[in-house]
């Protein structure tokens, strides 16, 4: 027993002088990280991107379709304005509006020698609008004023309408949708600067939740809903997003 004891009492004099050690004979500890201002307080942060693309075909083949004749087209406007309330922490809004239409006089779904459809006078026509709150938070990469890294914190609501009909006179038919969406994301990105007052900036979509809802309204006699939830937590190869950004 007093073997036992003295080893106990051994130990309690080992932890007292460990803590004494750390109390009074250890130096504090510095990361020394070196980061330096990205974007200063006050400055303004602008930017917009307008997109449109227009085709046309005429008896044109894709895989299993033939003898198509219709055109298209898409057009899309996304302006940006922000704000830096702190140095490297920005705050603002982005507003997004988009159409599309297509316009489908006559094609063939050929599947095989024996089965083949017809498909003639399809229309559609779209378009939506977005809404959304941004916060931004900028990080230089070392002592760099020209290369920086940025996470985006974004809220999305929005909404839009749609029409499709085929066919003509008594065999007309159409269905009309609206739709009303609701986005919550961390877009993670890459800004670099051109210019003291211009970037290049990259992002992609991370970190999300969606939610979609969806009245549709066919032949003015059949209503149907529905409505979807979709979490992500995976990197979006499909919604990388370039763009040019204006720092004043």
């Amino acid at each position: 027993m007093k073997a036992a004891h003295r080893l106990v009492f051994l130990l309690v004099l080992a932890a007292i002088g460990m803590a004494t050690q750390s109390a009074y004979g250890q130096e504090e500890f510095h990361r020394k990280l070196e980061q330096v201002s990205f974007v200063p307080k006050g400055a303004y942060i602008a930017g917009v991107s307008v997109s449109y693309s227009q085709s046309d075909q005429d008896n044109y083949q894709f895989l299993v379709f033939e003898k198509m004749n219709g055109d298209t087209y898409t057009f899309k406007v996304s302006p940006t304005f922000m704000f830096c309330f702190k140095d490297d922490l920005a705050a603002g809004g982005r507003f997004s509006y988009s159409r599309q239409r297509t316009r489908l006089n006559s094609a063939d779904i050929v599947l095989d020698s024996e089965n083949s459809y017809d498909i003639d006078n399809l229309y559609s026509i779209s378009h939506s609008y977005l809404g959304t709150a941004l916060m931004r938070n900028y990080i230089s990469l070392g002592r760099s004023t020209r290369f920086g890294i940025f996470v985006e914190t974004q809220l999305q609501l929005g909404g839009g309408q749609s029409k499709i009909c085929s066919g003509s006179g008594a065999d007309l038919t159409g269905t009309y949708e609206r739709n009303f969406k609701f986005n919550v994301g961390i877009a993670p990105g890459l800004s670099a600067f051109l210019t003291n007052y211009s970037a290049i900036e990259v992002n992609v979509g991370v970190l999300g939740f969606n939610y979609n809802h969806t009245t549709s309204l066919t032949d003015q006699i059949y209503v149907a809903r529905r409505h979807s939830q979709q979490a992500n937590f995976n990197i979006n190869l499909f919604s990388i997003t370039f763009g040019v950004m204006f720092y004043i």
